[in-house]
């Protein structure tokens, strides 16, 4: 029996703003390019996960919006300084499929299988309910699922698992380390790559330039 299809929304920011503890994490590579890489291999993971129907980009970056669509992604714009929250309803306003879900921009080792077991579990366990999945330190989140005809309602931002929580979502807890693994600082970036980069920012990691742990 056929499982009903996703339609993912990622925000980015724009590039020259994002991911700003991140910045300085491999010497050499212009922040820009490293922010750009982890999300084309967040896309591309996204993309490649077989209950996926589509990816809605919400941007004001025309580098962003190009890369979004070399991979097959549609684009949204971004409203200036609208903020992170109002970019996922945004993008889940404008998303074509009933089940939607909001995604970090910032997962870069994720396996599309993890994704897709993630979300078979939102729509198996407690359906007609909002579930989140805590980042791996537990206080953030990294993708936030709403069924059809439920709000997606986003909290993200600092503290945002418990915000989720508070606000009835339901935390889904199971074993998906490429999933909860996002990208906020060097030390992020090392254990990414400990579970294995996607092919963009590998690359720039190859090119000689190792992820530095904070301290």
């Amino acid at each position: 029996m056929s499982q009903p299809r996703w339609a993912v929304v990622v925000p980015v920011k724009r590039l020259a703003a994002a991911k700003s503890r991140l910045r300085g994490a491999l010497p050499g590579v212009p922040h820009e390019e490293l922010a750009l890489a982890l999300a084309a291999d967040t896309l591309r993971a996204v993309l490649a996960c077989p209950v996926v129907a589509e990816a809605l980009v919400v941007t004001d970056d025309a580098q962003v919006a190009a890369t979004a669509r070399a991979v097959g992604a549609r684009v949204l714009p971004d409203e200036p300084d609208a903020g992170l929250n109002a970019a996922f309803r945004h993008g889940a306003a404008g998303a074509a499929a009933g089940w939607v879900v909001g995604i970090t921009a910032d997962l870069p080792a994720l396996r599309p299988a993890e994704l897709a077991a993630a979300l078979l579990a939102a729509q198996t366990d407690r359906a007609g309910v909002r579930r989140f999945v805590p980042d791996a330190p537990g206080t953030g989140t990294v993708l936030l699922a709403a069924p059809p005809g439920v709000g997606l309602d986003p909290r993200f931002g600092v503290g945002s698992a418990a915000a989720h929580a508070a606000s009835g979502a339901l935390p889904l807890i199971g074993d998906w380390p490429s999933l909860r693994r996002d990208v906020d600082t060097a030390a992020d970036l090392a254990a990414a790559a400990r579970l294995g980069l996607g092919a963009r920012t590998a690359a720039l990691i190859d090119e000689g330039r190792p992820a530095r742990a904070a301290g």
